[in-house]
């Protein structure tokens, strides 16, 4: 009931006048302050908008990231290119010091005897070798060296001359640099080949252990007893014993410790498990990068990858573990090895000197039989300090023992610290991704969900409007119909009622029409007002006007309101406005029209 008193007191506000004001606001949408139509086009140019928008900032985003990758190799490779200028001359002095050396050992040498020929026929192979390394250099540097300076020399002329160069005269440049690539390439897979057959010419003559160097070097020929021991003339055979046994000891307990270490040695190959090629080249470039350069590690590493691009960067780890260990047993190896020489020149200077006491001993006791008793108790003295200071050599031994297990056990716990400190921080890594990723996909849900919920709520409002819209549009198509038909019956009883109005104003003439008599004179000739009149203009002809004004005053247009009204409302500019109009319009005229 409110709704339909609310409606009817709005149609009863609405003068018939205002249809056309009615008919423009159902077209532009009434109620518009509640509810605006969705404009799609524009929601989709904004969206495109925003796409573009994007898509530069991620394009600037991607450059700017090329542009840092790029800075960033430059930086790494002029690092590489420093150590390099720093390593190269290094190279090229040790070089020169090794032919100085090879020189100096050819000059130095004389043979033995006139049938000693291999002397000269060292020298006859020197300069045999020297020529054919200069006949090689002039076949095959030299020839890249003048291609290098006449191409220099043409750019230089091209560049001089500013001149545009027909593609028909670069062609045979090209073909000359590529028939000389080509020649390049023959040489070095001929020396590749030369080489390889050089390496197993070495093999076959067994010749492989003077060129390099291997674990086999650090065995060394352990003898249980030196000869001035076992040959010498003890005249005490208890003490000779002791000695030799003393020798027995030191020797197995040496021989012992060097077998274990080169149990470890022979786990693996001098190579760690890599072919000699690629080892010597990760040895060579592991020595470039020294630590007194600035971020050595990961320079070596990023070097290390380039140079080995098959490999992953953790089996360099796995192979520079390898070869540290590999380093580390072979300085056990040499510190043992060392460690048992001092103790043998040790024990054979004592044993030595204990020799020549006992043979001093000796001699006295042959020219003091007297002396036997006091003989006798200097050898148990010896035998005694003997006893004792092996005592100590042992005691020494089990304690370096116990050092070294106790390094190579630390080294191993470091290590494994190692191994799993990388474990961990793989394992958090990957959690973290896990997480992103599953946090990522959580808020894209909801963002979806909520997305689906807002638009499914909105489609139901703009349902439900839809729906008030078109029974307010029906209800005003059928309010219009019905007052059109009002206006028409109305219209319909307006022109009955004005035929039988002039129905009744003909009955009335009818009524009171004049019969008079036709007088055609009367009827031309002037009335009795009209002459009247005419006499009186004779006689004021002077005070009359020059002429007649049949319009209004100055003071009678400004008397008019609406004329103020709008000479003001043209003056701001507003005369075109709707607002004007309907105020023009409600105004009414100072005197009302006849």
């Amino acid at each position: 009931m409110t709704s339909g008193r609310s409606l009817h007191s709005f149609i009863t506000d609405c003068r018939a006048d205002d249809v056309e004001k009615l008919a423009l606001r159902m077209k532009s949408g009434l109620g518009s302050s509640r509810y605006k139509p969705t404009d799609y086009k524009t929601l989709q140019a904004i969206v495109d908008a925003r796409r573009l928008q994007s898509k530069l900032i991620g394009q600037k985003v991607e450059k700017i990231r090329c542009a840092a990758k790029a800075t960033k190799e430059s930086s790494i490779l002029q690092q590489h290119r420093q150590v390099w200028s720093r390593e190269c001359p290094r190279l090229q002095k040790a070089e020169m010091n090794a032919e100085d050396d090879i020189r100096g050992f050819l000059e130095q040498i004389r043979p033995t005897n006139r049938t000693d020929s291999g002397i000269f026929s060292l020298q006859d192979d020197e300069l045999l070798l020297e020529r054919e390394r200069e006949a090689f250099r002039t076949a095959t540097v030299e020839p890249v060296y003048q291609l290098r300076d006449d191409l220099c020399f043409r750019c230089s002329e091209l560049q001089r001359r500013r001149l545009n160069v027909h593609p028909s005269s670069i062609e045979p440049v090209m073909q000359q640099i590529q028939f000389v690539k080509d020649q390049q390439g023959e040489i070095t897979a001929k020396l590749h080949a030369e080489c390889v057959a050089l390496e197993e010419e070495i093999m076959n003559l067994g010749l492989e252990k003077y060129l390099t160097s291997s674990s086999d070097d650090h065995l060394v020929n352990i003898e249980s007893i030196p000869e001035e021991v076992w040959n010498s003339d003890c005249p005490y055979p208890e003490l000779k014993d002791s000695l030799i046994q003393a020798f027995h000891c030191l020797s197995e307990m040496y021989r012992g410790r060097l077998n274990s270490l080169q149990e470890e040695l022979q786990r693996t190959d001098r190579f760690c498990g890599w072919s000699p090629d690629d080892h010597l080249r990760y040895q060579f470039t592991l020595c470039q990068y020294t630590h007194d350069i600035p971020n050595n590690r990961a320079l070596c590493m990023d070097m290390l990858q380039r140079v080995f691009p098959e490999k992953s960067r953790q089996e360099l780890m796995e192979h520079e573990r390898a070869l540290d260990w590999h380093h580390f047993t072979l300085s056990q190896l040499n510190a043992v090895t060392q460690q048992w020489r001092r103790d043998m020149e040790e024990l054979l200077a004592h044993a030595l000197v204990t020799l020549q006491e006992a043979g001093l001993a000796h001699q006295e006791e042959l020219e003091h039989h007297r002396d036997r008793q006091s003989q006798q108790e200097i050898c148990l003295r010896l035998r005694e300090k003997l006893q004792r200071w092996r005592t100590q050599q042992e005691e020494v031994a089990t304690l370096e023992a116990a050092i070294t297990a106790r390094q190579q056990a630390e080294e191993k716990a470091r290590l494994k610290r190692e191994r799993e400190k990388e474990a961990a921080v793989r394992s958090q890594q990957k959690e973290k991704v896990r997480r992103f990723h599953f946090k990522q996909e959580k808020r894209r849900e909801e963002l979806e969900q909520r997305d689906q919920d807002r638009l499914a709520y909105l489609r139901s409002i703009m349902e439900e409007q839809e729906r008030k819209d078109k029974e307010r549009v029906q209800f005003r198509a059928d309010m219009l119909q019905l007052r059109k038909e009002e206006r028409e019956a109305r219209e319909l009883e307006r022109q009955r009622e004005e035929e039988e109005k002039q129905k009744r104003l003909e009955a009335l003439r009818n009524q009171v029409v004049v019969v008079a008599e036709a007088d055609p004179e009367r009827l031309t000739a002037d009335t009795e007002a009209w002459k009247s009149r005419r006499l009186n203009e004779k006689e004021f002809v002077l005070q009359r006007p020059l002429y007649s004004i049949n319009t209004f005053t100055n003071t009678q247009i400004e008397s008019d309101l609406r004329v103020r009204l709008d000479r003001a409302l043209r003056e701001a500019g507003l005369q075109n406005s709707l607002y004007t109009k309907a105020v023009v319009a409600a105004l009414n005229p100072p005197k009302p029209p006849r």
